[in-house]
């Protein structure tokens, strides 16, 4: 089995280094990495460049948006199975891609997801929030339930029948696509119960109170789109993060 990497990165020379060792050190799995560059023009490139010979495709050209980007790699991507590390994320071990393999040698398997760590941008090992997803089952979608989006592979062939991201939401098409996945699709979905990804704190989503606005509204847009759930799906979406502070 091949395991397909895909790393969006737009100026982010600082970081994007440590997401690229992070996928190059996984142990015990054939893994393709794929990183799509959004014409960055503050030294990325050269990091980037650094590792020529060791990235399986390297993309650099201006896009569209983070979404527009990961729909470049999916297209690009070779690998049996397809997941994202994003330019200021890390795997928790060099062991997560050969456990993410291992779920996926059962065929019926459509999709794997796992834990995920919240740290501090200047500090890695120090968490502020601990998400610990939990079993997966249709009905916890419509009380606002969604896996971590960093650590949910797919098989490739469900991209190439069901789409990837819808760019059309500029925030939330991580969270319509899984909803597309896991609800009407219905997916049949194996949950690690383990920390498989480290994420910085300081992405788009949360950065303003716009996008904080924003985003409540795309989340609610892709709840009614897929059938999901509504108005009360959402709080109850945004209610369950609190714990997660609690969880260390």
């Amino acid at each position: 089995m091949k395991i397909s990497v895909i790393t969006a990165v737009f100026n982010s020379h600082r970081t994007v280094a440590t997401a690229i060792e992070s996928t190059l050190s996984q142990t015990g799995v054939n893994t393709d990495l794929v990183v799509i560059d959004g014409g960055s023009d503050d030294g990325t490139l050269d990091v980037l460049n650094g590792y020529k010979g060791r990235i399986g495709t390297l993309l650099s050209e201006p896009d569209h948006g983070i979404y527009d980007a990961l729909n470049k790699g999916i297209r690009s991507a070779s690998g049996d199975v397809v997941g994202f590390l994003h330019s200021d994320d890390m795997f928790a071990d060099s062991s997560v891609l050969s456990r993410v393999a291992a779920a996926f040698a059962d065929p019926t398997v459509d999709a794997v997801y796992g834990d995920l760590l919240y740290v501090d941008k200047n500090d890695p090992d120090r968490v502020i929030r601990y998400w610990r997803a939990g079993e997966f089952s249709r009905e916890r979608l419509g009380w606002g339930w969604m896996p971590p989006h960093p650590t949910f592979y797919v098989r490739r062939s469900v991209y190439e029948r069901l789409g990837g991201f819808d760019t059309s939401y500029r925030i939330a098409a991580d969270y319509d696509c899984m909803l597309r996945f896991l609800g009407a699709a219905g997916l049949r979905v194996a949950y690690i119960p383990e920390v498989l990804v480290k994420m910085r704190l300081g992405g788009a989503s949360n950065r303003t109170l716009r996008n904080i606005v924003r985003k409540s509204s795309e989340d609610l847009r892709a709840l009614r789109r897929n059938g999901v759930g509504g108005i009360g799906a959402l709080i109850w979406k945004n209610l369950s993060k609190l714990p997660q502070f609690l969880r260390r």
